[in-house]
């Protein structure tokens, strides 16, 4: 159910406040353009920086939106147990599919603690939950042991792996594989990740070039290995440029040169430095977006 190329949507703002009609452009673009799966209030979704209400309106036009075409996958993670479970109370009264829950972050729990955290959430709220590892955000690094651990729940469907290493993305497949889906949590390792049994990613780089991202998923699941391949290849700069500077400020800055949304961050996210901007624009053109 939660494979292919699964979007974490941009929050566009305007004047201050979450854009709402752009918004629902943004999800609309994404279900034309092949998207599998939408995932608002991600990393990429700014939900470090939107209050309670916010974050559970996202929610709320996501779900609204999509209208059941193809999952949603709200973002409910966070560091205090509690809190995580309450939004995801919120997602799941309000008809989300599943929810993306990221590792506590700046407390560091031990092994031990993420497995009762997430324990805590899927006894709290049965919904369908996928893991989202990114040590290099949150600095704790769900080791594959725990995550074989929590997929004999059967709420534990799928894990977003944003570790970097493919070597541990694969001992989760050797461990855990039967019971659980690994999706990339970052768009250079896609094809690497379905190499060694990955179903999907969890995208950045499709919040601007929807179609050619699901393309190479569909293709790889197809056999059409060198067409996965090409497409890699192809989308391999745009995904280096959406790190030019800390995510979402590359790649909510192509969708505003694209005039998908509005050029507005919210701090501590500021506009890009003028020459990394040409850097981006450069890559932008080169693959003739803008």
């Amino acid at each position: 159910m939660f494979e292919g190329s699964i979007v974490a949507i941009v929050t566009p703002f305007k004047n201050g406040r979450v854009d709402e009609d752009g918004y629902r452009k943004l999800i609309e673009f994404q279900i034309e353009n092949g998207t599998s799966a939408i995932v608002p209030c991600g990393t990429t979704g700014e939900s470090a920086t939107l209050n309670v209400d916010e974050h559970a309106r996202v929610i709320d036009i996501a779900v609204e939106a999509v209208n059941k075409r193809v999952p949603v996958i709200a973002g409910t993670g966070g560091n205090s147990t509690s809190e995580a479970i309450a939004l995801t109370r919120h997602a799941k009264e309000v008809g989300a599919d599943a929810t993306l829950q990221v590792t506590p972050y700046y407390n560091k729990p031990t092994q031990e603690g993420l497995f009762c955290h997430y324990e805590a959430i899927l006894k709290a709220v049965p919904l369908p939950q996928i893991l989202y590892n990114v040590p290099g955000r949150t600095s704790v690094n769900l080791l594959p042991e725990t995550v074989a651990r929590l997929a004999k729940f059967p709420e534990v469907v799928a894990i977003k792996e944003a570790s970097g290493n493919v070597g541990q993305m694969a001992d989760v497949v050797r461990m855990a594989g039967e019971n659980i889906t690994l999706l990339s949590g970052d768009d250079n390792l896609t094809l690497p990740v379905l190499a060694i049994g990955g179903k999907g990613v969890v995208s950045v780089v499709a919040n601007i070039v929807p179609r050619d991202n699901a393309d190479l998923v569909k293709a790889w699941g197809q056999g059409k290995t060198e067409e996965a391949r090409n497409l890699f290849y192809k989308i391999l700069p745009l995904c280096k440029a959406m790190f030019f500077e800390t995510n979402p400020i590359p790649v909510k800055t192509s969708a505003a040169l694209m005039g998908l949304i509005g050029d507005e961050m919210r701090l501590p996210m500021c506009p890009m430095a003028p020459e990394t901007l040409e850097k981006l624009k450069k890559v932008l053109t080169d693959y003739g977006l803008i």
